[in-house]
């Protein structure tokens, strides 16, 4: 396989992690953006020529461009971006506070856009690279007390939608991946931020915080197994748009697509009653 360079956002730990170790293992460079380069420091010592330790806060969009220059300056090209770095803030809407909800948003769509926005250059002037958007089975469907988590992963789904059909003629990939639990720090007591539960939600809520706190180490994904899924997509000659991860994720979302697709039959007639009757349908580029 040819020799790639990857920048993997969030590689300290858990699936990023994961992905570091398969993508250095097969002989490729990785450029490991953390928050603290001391996490990650046994990887820099065990591939001193491969792998390149950046401090960098995913959610700060401008460090986006330092972090391309810096992995252009060391390996000279840039094949393959992960948008990985993530966490959750589970509550009510009416408990999540704006900072919380802003922080979530810089951290899931701000943050990677402005590394795809820095990234692409490098990506046009060699007519190929690949995108990956870690997203969630939470970017396809919701449920109460995720609404913050589920917000910014449905705005990067979109996003990277637009974004894949963009890029497209250009020889450039788009990957929008959607995990269910994997046996990562995710739902660590140190990871997982949770609301003060109010009064009124604190019943509704009761079983949705006790799953999510409670799956911390049982989760059914192994995140070495997906990680070589991804790196062996990276290889290939096509990606899908969205591929969800897990046994989870697959039977969930294809639930959530049959329930839409229902919902929007069964209303379907009175949708289309408020076109006007005398209006052909638009014809669009797309």
């Amino acid at each position: 396989m040819r020799k790639q360079t990857w920048i993997i956002t969030g590689a300290s730990r858990g699936l990023g992690r994961a992905l570091a170790e398969s993508v250095l293992a097969a002989g490729n460079n990785v450029v490991a953006a953390v928050r603290r380069p001391e996490s990650v420091a046994e990887l820099g010592a065990k591939y001193p020529d491969s792998c390149l330790i950046v401090e960098f806060d995913a959610g700060d969009a401008t460090r986006a461009a330092g972090l391309v220059a810096a992995t252009l300056d060391r390996f000279g090209q840039l094949d393959v971006l992960v948008n990985n770095a993530g966490r959750a803030v589970v509550g009510a809407v009416e408990e999540v506070s704006d900072r919380q909800l802003r922080e979530l948003m810089d951290l899931h769509l701000f943050g990677p856009a402005a590394l795809v926005r820095a990234a692409l250059p490098a990506m046009h002037a060699r007519g190929e690279g690949t995108i990956v958007q870690m997203s969630s089975q939470g970017g396809r469907t919701s449920f109460p007390g995720v609404s913050a988590y589920s917000a910014s992963k449905f705005a990067l789904e979109g996003w990277s939608e637009a974004l894949a059909g963009e890029v497209a003629p250009f020889g450039i990939r788009v990957m929008i991946v959607e995990p269910s639990r994997f046996r990562t720090d995710f739902n660590g007591a140190d990871v997982l931020e949770f609301t003060e539960a109010s009064e009124t939600y604190r019943d509704l809520l009761a079983g949705v915080r006790a799953d999510m706190a409670g799956a911390d180490g049982r989760q059914e994904g192994d995140p070495v197994r997906a990680a070589e899924i991804i790196l062996s997509l990276a290889y290939s000659d096509e990606v899908p748009l969205r591929l969800p991860l897990g046994r989870e994720a697959v039977e969930r979302i294809s639930g959530a697509y049959r329930s839409g697709l229902d919902e929007v039959e069964r209303w379907a007639e009175v949708a289309r009653s408020a076109d006007f009757d005398d209006v052909p349908p638009p014809v669009r580029p797309v």
